[in-house]
């Protein structure tokens, strides 16, 4: 499955499509059973939230925050 959205995720980057980033990331966080792994993720889902200025930043943060990797 993982390699299924690396495909996606590799497509949405070469078409420049953030919404899509967003959404990649943040399943592939949702996916795996490392937390090291899916904070980044979530590092890069949200990354990508702040540079299309989308509503999904705020809970992404919230998300590192509770993880401990953003104050």
């Amino acid at each position: 499955m993982i390699r299924e959205l690396d495909a996606r995720m590799i497509d949405a980057h070469e078409a420049r499509d953030l919404g899509a980033l967003i959404q990649l990331y943040s399943q592939a966080a949702d996916m795996v059973n490392d937390v090291d792994a899916a904070c980044f993720y979530l590092t890069h889902a949200y990354v990508f939230a702040l540079e299309a200025g989308a509503a999904q930043a705020a809970s992404l943060r919230d998300r590192l925050v509770a993880q401990g990797r953003e104050e």
